[in-house]
């Protein structure tokens, strides 16, 4: 029986138990699934008539003035989070230990207070009237506390023969982080860098709690001021606004992919051609056959 690094992989006897209870789990979530499908039909929730709201140009312009909303949000709180990222990522890795403290104490009080506690708050204590701007602050502080994070962990991965060939070459240090250091660690921590871009773009659903016009404020305020037989259709509206958020996100996630993809490639092609590489004159020989 051999082994990986998590768990020992399992003999002939675990391995029909294991597709056993795979298979029994999976008729359990289908046998739910197919109940809360007959409760929702039953309720008339899945009746056309909720459906057929969407119809409607006025709603069909809610939706999409939301999801305009929540881009806008999402650009300020993308742009803000990376350029803040980079800033404390810098300042973590200061030599100068009043900076490097102040950096780390602001990553890791933000880090600990929850971000619907710091949109809520700079909403009513700065941004009252400007609830767009608070929302993408908000984010941008959250995530930039994370995403200076992550370039640090970046910026500490590439080997160290990087920063001194560089000081080496009489660089200094500003030189070495924009130049070496920073241009590398994004690369490599580019797939998670992204990921966090997807988070932000799901956190800014918490703008209803301020009240701004982003997708669920919007969806919320549908599906309570309709009524469509006597109910109001909150299933259809929750389906609708979940698809376009897994719609955004997986549109984002595929940027990622090919942004990651392309860069390979652009390493690839920028890398030394096959043959042989000649790294130095060969010694020649004297008379007497010594090497000079």
């Amino acid at each position: 029986m051999s082994a990986s690094v998590l768990y020992d992989t399992p003999g002939p006897k675990a391995t029909v138990r294991n597709r056993l209870y795979a298979v029994v789990g999976s008729l359990a979530i289908l046998a739910l699934l197919v109940l809360s499908f007959v409760r929702l039909s039953d309720k008339g929730h899945l009746a056309p008539e909720m459906w057929d709201i969407f119809n409607y140009a006025g709603i069909r312009q809610n939706i999409a003035d939301a999801v305009l909303a929540t881009l806008k949000a999402f650009g300020l709180a993308a742009i803000g989070s990376l350029i803040l990222g980079v800033i404390l990522a810098v300042g973590r890795l200061s030599d100068h230990k009043p900076v490097r403290w102040l950096a780390t104490a602001f990553i890791e009080l933000f880090r600990s207070i929850p971000l619907l506690i710091t949109i809520y708050a700079i909403w009513v204590g700065f941004l009252t009237d400007y609830s767009m701007w608070a929302l993408a602050l908000g984010l941008s502080v959250y995530n930039g506390c994370v995403q200076a994070e992550v370039l640090r962990a970046g910026i500490n991965s590439v080997p160290k023969g990087q920063s001194e060939a560089a000081y080496a070459l009489g660089m200094g240090k500003t030189q070495v982080m924009v130049s070496v250091l920073i241009p590398q660690a994004v690369r490599a921590m580019l797939p998670t860098v992204i990921s966090q871009l997807v988070v932000t773009l799901k956190d800014t659903s918490l703008g209803f709690i301020i009240l701004y016009p982003e997708l669920l404020q919007t969806a919320r305020l549908i599906a309570s001021n309709t009524q469509v037989n006597g109910q109001y259709p909150y299933v259809s509206t929750i389906a609708v606004v979940g698809t376009i958020y897994i719609t955004m996100c997986l549109l984002l996630s595929a940027l990622a992919t090919w942004i990651e993809k392309r860069g390979r490639r652009t390493r690839k092609s920028s890398g030394p051609e096959d043959g042989p590489v000649t790294i130095g004159a060969p010694p020649r020989l004297s008379d007497n056959g010594n090497t000079v």
